[in-house]
């Protein structure tokens, strides 16, 4: 469990799961979502929560993981593009770690 700092003072918190963040690599929800400026706003929380909506409702079955990483981390109270940024670097060092511990292979 890891756990995301959601504002810049410190005081709001997300925790984020490995199973949050294979779903976040099952659905590539975060491939194309930061625009070549490299800036995450809050128009680029608002994408994300888009195209995770649009994938709900346009799947024939609701995947249990996918409402779970809606739940705790994307529609959470505390989540601001701050927050975004964060799970954004988490997630890459995520992905390097797991890279490297499966020996380069993915």
């Amino acid at each position: 469990m890891y756990k995301l700092q959601a504002n810049q003072s410190g005081t709001r918190n997300i925790e984020v799961t490995d199973n949050h963040l294979q779903t976040i690599e099952k659905y590539s929800l975060l491939n194309n979502l930061v625009d070549s400026n490299g800036i995450i706003d809050e128009t680029v929380l608002d994408k994300l929560k888009f195209n995770v909506r649009s994938i709900l409702e346009s799947s024939q079955e609701t995947d249990k993981e996918l409402l779970d990483l809606c739940l705790d981390v994307i529609y959470n109270n505390n989540m601001k593009a701050f927050g975004l940024n964060q799970l954004v670097s988490l997630y890459i060092n995520w992905k390097d770690q797991n890279h490297e511990e499966n020996g380069g292979e993915q």
